[in-house]
C-alpha cells in the first residue's frame, strides 16, 4: 500500500515497470514539479512503477494522511489532482498505444 505522493524537487527521476521474467521497461522520466504515486494513494493500491534517480536530486514525501488533510482544507485543489491523474492516464494510453504498434511493426512484413 502507497505511503504517500513524492515531490520532485530537483533532478531526474526514471519510472520503470518490470515483467515477473525481470525484463525492465521505461515508463518515462520525471523532473522538477511532478507528482509522482498519486494513483496509488487514492486507489489504496501498490505503487505501479519502480523510481530511480538518474542524477543528484531532492525529493519530498507527503503522507497521505497530510495530502488527505490538505485536500480537506483546500478543496479547490482537487480538480488540479483530477487534471493530473487524467493526463498520466492518457500518456499512459499513449504509450501502451506506441508499444503496441512496435511490436505490430515488428512483426509485419515489410513489404517493398
Amino acid at each position: 500500500m502507497a505511503r504517500g505522493v513524492f515531490l520532485v524537487c530537483e533532478g531526474k527521476v526514471r519510472l520503470s515497470v518490470s515483467s515477473a521474467s525481470g525484463r525492465e521497461m521505461t515508463v518515462r522520466v520525471a523532473g522538477p514539479g511532478e507528482v509522482l504515486g498519486l494513483s496509488a494513494v487514492f486507489s489504496g493500491s501498490p505503487y505501479e512503477v519502480s523510481a530511480e534517480t538518474l542524477e543528484s536530486s531532492q525529493v519530498a514525501m507527503v503522507t497521505c494522511n497530510d495530502l488527505t488533510g490538505f485536500l480537506q482544507q483546500y478543496p479547490e485543489v482537487c480538480l488540479q489532482v483530477v487534471r493530473l491523474l487524467s493526463y498520466n492516464l492518457h500518456a499512459a494510453y499513449d504509450l501502451v498505444r506506441a508499444v503496441g504498434l512496435l511490436r505490430t511493426r515488428r512483426r509485419s512484413p515489410i513489404s517493398h
